[in-house]
């Protein structure tokens, strides 16, 4: 433990002396004047108000709905009297200017989150091109807003330009292996939009439940999901997840992932899964999706075009990962297929067979696809506008990237970023010191990777451990995503991050600690 002793002071001591107003992730660009003053605000007197000429005014549900909920994070329960008289007059109203009219849409992976912020003792300012870059700025605002040792709020002098480095900032949920209560997805998305995270990837079945209530295939999770009754998403549920995350500008991205990790959709649906043979009679036991079938197309086309209007972003994820084809191989009527259709022995051309009819329905639908790599691994025929998700490690990453990219394709990685894996000590850093345009390749190749997501499969994760497993951890990839490439210095890091920790102690988030320390507002959510 001694020698441990000069790294907890150095923390500590850094700690002590971490920027007042920091803001997590750190912005593009915040410069304070050199005599910077503070503009104390009245939480009776505060308010968030649309500027003259702004292409967005009230009935803007996005950001009326903002409005109220970053005045209850700033102030809490305060009230004027409870609080001390500012020194000065205070500063009572933040305009906000949107250049871009449109509060009804859904964000997009081209949509704007730029943002400008200017505070002075005489105006606080917000311009954005859109309601959704808008957000961004008032969750930076929200962290400039400090209180001193007599109760003021203030907010000190500043101005920021800030933009994401990258459009897609994701968190995978995994809702199969544990499912995770309605309350709990909607606390995460809250969180995300603390740390500018902007899509919200829900894997929402695989092999051990199906807690998707399907209106069209109702049996998939009556007899697929734990309990029918209560660890299932309904229609109601899936729409106040889309509506949740839209108010607070994140995409919902579903996954259906097949042909394998299905075996939770076998009982709902008969002859959908392909029966696996000992010898020369049936097993009992079934494999993946059954690709020979006409009629595993038919149910195929079903369900997306189900799934493709309750979600409206433009992609779906698909999957098309980790098949395992000692089912195929033991089933006999496979075989013939496989010798019908000259694939010789191998089993990849099987699943690439099945993989090409499913993008090519979905193409049909008008939706867009992300894979998980493999698909692109097997030489699969895609789309030119398809995604490709990098998640192993063998071949390592970088090199996965590279070749993605050298094809032409969009790139997403998470390979270095699967939280639920966890280990002792401040693993956070390993995270934030991803530097995901690192491996061999042209410009042309790295303007083709959009971004990252964190995931947190659900194999030990459930509602109970969920929330400080994530923060502040996933906080590190949200701040790769998001800041200039140039900001790397992990001391300075654990300073905001620490920081930004106790604030989301003081929000009511079970995030857990970086290492030794307090904070002023510890967690009292029991």
């Amino acid at each position: 433990m001694a020698a441990a002793r000069p790294l907890l002071l150095l923390l500590l001591l850094l700690a002590a002396l971490g920027p007042a107003g920091a803001v997590w992730p750190q912005p593009l660009r915040q410069l304070s004047p050199p005599a910077a003053g503070r503009c104390p605000l009245s939480p009776g007197l505060f308010r968030f108000s649309y500027a003259s000429g702004s292409a967005v005014g009230p009935g803007c549900a996005v950001l009326d709905e903002a409005f109220q909920r970053y005045r209850a994070l700033i102030f809490g329960a305060a009230r004027s009297a409870e609080s001390k008289q500012p020194w000065r007059k205070p500063c009572t109203e933040l305009s906000v200017l949107v250049s871009t009219p449109g509060c009804d849409g859904f964000p997009s992976l081209n949509s704007s989150e730029s943002y400008k912020l200017h505070i002075s003792r005489d105006s606080l300012l917000l311009y954005a091109d859109a309601v959704w870059g808008a957000l961004r700025g008032l969750e930076t605002f929200s962290q400039l807003v400090g209180r001193d040792e007599n109760g003021t709020y203030y907010v000190n002098e500043t101005e920021i330009v800030d933009s994401p480095r990258f459009p897609h900032r994701g968190l995978l949920l995994d809702t199969s292996r544990h499912y995770l209560p309605l309350k709990a997805i909607l606390q995460t998305l809250d969180v995300m939009a603390y740390n500018k995270l902007n899509v919200f990837h829900w894997h929402i079945v695989d092999d051990p439940s199906f807690p998707y209530e399907s209106f069209t295939f109702p049996e998939l999770s009556k007899q697929g999901a734990f309990n029918a009754m209560t660890h299932v998403y309904t229609a109601s549920d899936v729409q106040a997840v889309i509506e949740y995350a839209r108010l607070r500008g994140i995409r919902v991205i579903a996954e259906f992932d097949t042909p394998g990790h299905t075996q939770s959709w076998g009982p709902g649906a008969p002859d959908l899964l392909t029966p696996c043979y000992l010898g020369k009679h049936p097993s009992g036991t079934y494999g993946p999706i059954n690709p020979i079938l006409n009629s595993t197309y038919q149910f195929v086309t079903s369900l997306f075009q189900e799934v493709g209007a309750v979600f409206p972003d433009y992609f779906l994820h698909l999957g098309g990962d980790e098949v395992d084809f000692t089912c195929w191989k033991s089933n006999p009527q496979i075989r013939a297929f496989m010798e019908e259709m000259g694939f010789g022995d191998d089993y990849t051309k099987l699943e690439s067979f099945y993989i090409q009819r499913l993008l090519d329905i979905v193409s049909s639908l008008g939706k867009g696809y992300m894979v998980w790599q493999e698909v692109f691994d097997n030489r699969v025929k895609v789309g030119p506008d398809t995604i490709i998700h990098v998640w192993k490690n063998s071949p390592p990453y970088k090199e996965e990237m590279a070749n993605v990219t050298k094809a032409g394709y969009r790139a997403l990685l998470s390979a270095p970023w699967y939280l639920n894996r966890i280990s002792y000590g401040q693993d956070w850093m390993a995270a934030y010191q991803v530097e995901p345009l690192d491996f061999t390749g042209s410009p042309e190749q790295k303007a083709l990777v959009i971004g990252g997501e964190a995931c947190m499969w659900g194999e030990y994760v459930d509602v109970t451990n969920l929330a400080p497993r994530l923060w502040p951890r996933a906080g590190a990839v949200a701040e790769r995503l998001w800041s200039n490439a140039t900001v790397r210095n992990l001391q300075d890091a654990y300073v905001r991050l620490a920081s930004f920790r106790c604030e989301l102690l003081r929000r009511g988030v079970q995030a857990q600690p970086l290492f030794v320390g307090y904070c002023d507002h510890e967690f009292d959510g029991f």
